[in-house]
């Protein structure tokens, strides 16, 4: 059963939920007070999961667009 800490040092917007052995299961962000901190975090996941993603150059993107 997973339940909300009430062990771990509080920052007002931010509450784990951790199962019985006091574990760290997951986190509940209030969006207001922290939207720039979740982008941030979203974007990072977003980037490492792009990053084994073929690239292109600069000029093959020029190329690929204006068809030249």
């Amino acid at each position: 059963m997973l339940t909300e800490s009430s062990q771990q040092k509080k920052v007002k917007g931010i509450n784990f939920i951790v199962n019985e052995g006091n574990e760290k299961q997951a986190v509940i962000i209030d969006l207001k007070k922290h939207r720039d901190l979740w982008e941030d975090f979203y974007d990072t996941l977003l980037t490492k999961n792009r990053e084994k993603e073929p690239r292109e150059t600069l000029e093959q993107v020029r190329r690929r667009i204006l068809g030249k």
